[in-house]
């Protein structure tokens, strides 16, 4: 039953984040302000690679982390061909290495490599029901050793299930903007993502509801009221993501006129 509950967990991901026409151009809109085309992104936790083709849209180049091997040779399916895309089978952390994923059967979109946030999360309602009955040993990057790889990046996704923290300290360099995921139930751990972002550089800081592809506030707000607001929600409210861009961002590097 494993595998057939993984299958049509990737048919509904894919449903949600490909079956609907509008969504993906909500995506180019929202990420045509943070991303100009050649700018170089990662995608940490590319998952169905919904964001992989909205950047690849805008003309970026884009390397996306993507562990689960089910999901990265649909990946390779989709987007290995581009010249602009690179697919890895690796998760980001703290330090290289190897380390145990945790995934549903049922939600492979759950996969974690955290046990606190398993342990986090099942106390709330939403996720009683939810098994993770399936481990796979995964090998880890950095996201220092991807910028010496890769590049420094112009905007960095991070949703990797609770492990969000764990990816900012493999990262010792401020960029110009990033995202992480943020879930009511473990505010804690967003709080520490903010601090760990604020302590790097100046930044300011927005938020976005789940899948809506607008920003909350108008204006940015620094590090203390975000994290006010976020410990506000209620437990078993929805996810979202919390965007973080330099507040005296680094000039780009524009062509000279002819």
């Amino acid at each position: 039953m494993g595998r057939l509950d993984r299958g049509w967990g990737i048919l509904r991901s894919l449903a949600v984040y490909y079956g609907i026409p509008w969504r993906h151009r909500m995506m180019r809109r929202f990420y045509g302000g943070f991303i100009r085309p050649g700018d170089l992104c990662f995608d940490i936790g590319a998952h169905v690679g919904n964001r992989v083709r909205a950047w690849k849209s805008l003309g970026a180049r884009v390397v996306a982390l993507e562990p689960q091997p089910d999901f990265y040779r649909l990946l390779l399916r989709l987007y290995g061909g581009s010249g602009t895309v690179t697919v890895l089978d690796r998760a980001a952390g703290a330090e290289a290495g190897e380390m145990t994923m945790h995934v549903s059967s049922a939600s492979p979109t759950l996969g974690t490599l955290s046990p606190r946030w398993m342990r986090t999360v099942k106390e709330v309602e939403t996720f009683r029901r939810v098994r993770w009955d399936v481990t796979l040993s995964v090998t880890v990057t950095t996201l220092d050793d991807l910028i010496d790889r890769f590049g420094e990046p112009v905007f960095c996704k991070i949703d990797v299930e609770g492990f969000e923290e764990e990816v900012l300290e493999g990262l010792s360099r401020p960029l110009r903007a990033l995202s992480f995921e943020f879930l009511p139930a473990d505010a804690d751990a967003a709080a520490a993502c903010l601090r760990r972002i604020d302590a790097m550089e100046s930044y300011e800081f927005n938020y976005s509801a789940v899948e809506t592809m607008r920003l909350a506030w108008p204006q940015w707000r620094d590090a203390d009221s975000v994290e006010r607001f976020l410990r506000s929600r209620p437990r078993t409210g929805r996810s979202g993501d919390v965007y973080a861009r330099l507040k005296e961002p680094v000039p780009r590097n524009e062509p000279e006129p002819r």
